[in-house]
């Protein structure tokens, strides 16, 4: 959101359109703590992975800070019903830190919070505010936060009297909006994703596999990588500030803790990682590992990247609910794993991957284009 100064006291008038650095410096700022926005709703039953449904239709919520916080959806019935009286909830990932809000009815497992909101409010003001909170609690890695959360004081823009200045958040948070959509465009136009219409060769495998005309065959991990290594060992005290990305377990920024120069194990791009919890990601850079990531490529076959997208995603699925604390996975265990992956002629059919993946990121991208050019139609 830019540089936050707490100390100015000149007021903003809210007529002129300045800059987004120079409208926060016209700020003044007061300290709150959470509970005079939001309360603590208890959590009654949390549910568990194998509580979770392909056919459910509740989303459940987890700590992880992928997808929104929902790991996946169920069957059972919500916990937390959006009524009129209690039409926004915020679900706080104790791990990860992270902040999710749902609209939606739905459930959670363990390690969150679930907090209802004091004041009504639009969703834009309550991205400002928990950005502020969230950006004041301390990184404690996968340790639970909590506890530092629910003492932390936050600032926010107030008018006369010490009161929240929600207009100001509103309109700040539209504006950042306006620029990031914008940036949205810019990206879309320049790497050519603003072509979504499916080819008829993209077609045909979309209703093939609809149609379920797709044969299918399983193999092992090490029927399709020639390369499975562990990452090394690097503690945080010991990691030297550079470029290289160094991904370690978990699901936050994909893994990714830091960026260093320590001469540690090295891997090419277009490799898989999957942690031991079982966190699977596509690297389509070069990249260092700490010792609870697994590493799979192939240096003798170049697949394309929608291939390598395709093969994480069957790989993620073949070992879904199979690892987590109590039961940790290294790479070397991993080796005869199989997944199912088209094929022809008994072979992995690496042409229809491809196909498939190419067509459903344009599917994908298209909602992504519609809504970029309904926002700027609207910002215009």
């Amino acid at each position: 959101m830019g540089s936050f100064n707490y100390f100015k006291v000149t007021r903003h008038t809210g007529k002129v359109k300045t800059p987004l650095n120079k409208k926060l410096e016209n700020v003044e700022w007061g300290e709150f703590s959470f509970n005079k926005l939001f309360k603590v709703v208890t959590v009654k039953n949390k549910l568990t992975k194998f509580a979770l449904d392909s056919e459910g239709e509740i989303p459940v919520y987890s700590s992880e800070s992928t997808n929104n916080g929902i790991i996946g959806y169920t069957k059972k019935e919500a916990e937390f019903v959006v009524t009129e009286d209690n039409p926004i909830y915020i679900i706080f990932g104790d791990h990860t830190k992270s902040f999710n809000i749902a609209t939606d009815s739905f459930c959670v497992m363990d390690n969150v919070k679930v907090l209802t909101v004091n004041k009504i409010c639009s969703i834009k003001v309550l991205l400002y505010i928990i950005s502020s909170w969230k950006k004041c609690i301390p990184n404690m890695g996968y340790s639970r936060h909590w506890s530092l959360a629910k003492n932390i004081l936050f600032h926010l823009p107030i008018i006369k009297n010490n009161k929240i200045d929600f207009e100001f958040m509103e309109s700040l948070i539209t504006e950042v909006e306006a620029e990031q959509i914008a940036q949205l465009e810019t990206y879309l136009l320049a790497s050519g994703l603003k072509d979504y219409t499916l080819t008829a060769e993209e077609k045909k495998v979309l209703e093939d596999f609809e149609n379920e005309k797709i044969e299918w065959g399983e193999f092992t991990y090490k029927n399709i990588f020639n390369k499975i290594a562990q990452g090394r060992r690097l503690t945080k005290d010991n990691q030297i500030s550079g470029t290289i990305p160094f991904v370690m377990a978990g699901t936050t920024n994909t893994g990714v803790v830091n960026y260093i120069s320590n001469p540690v194990a090295s891997f090419p791009k277009n490799s898989i990682t999957i942690d031991i919890f079982g966190n699977t990601f596509y690297r389509n850079y070069n990249f260092g590992a700490g010792d609870d990531t697994g590493v799979y490529w192939n240096n003798e076959k170049n697949h394309q990247k929608e291939t390598m997208l395709f093969l994480t995603t069957s790989m993620k699925k073949s070992i879904f609910r199979k690892f987590d604390f109590g039961k940790k996975l290294r790479s070397s265990q991993s080796l005869d794993f199989k997944m199912k992956l088209p094929i022809q002629d008994n072979q992995p059919n690496y042409k229809i991957m491809q196909t498939l993946i190419s067509a459903i990121q344009k599917l994908v991208i298209k909602d992504v284009v519609l809504y970029t050019d309904k926002k700027l139609n609207i910002t215009k």
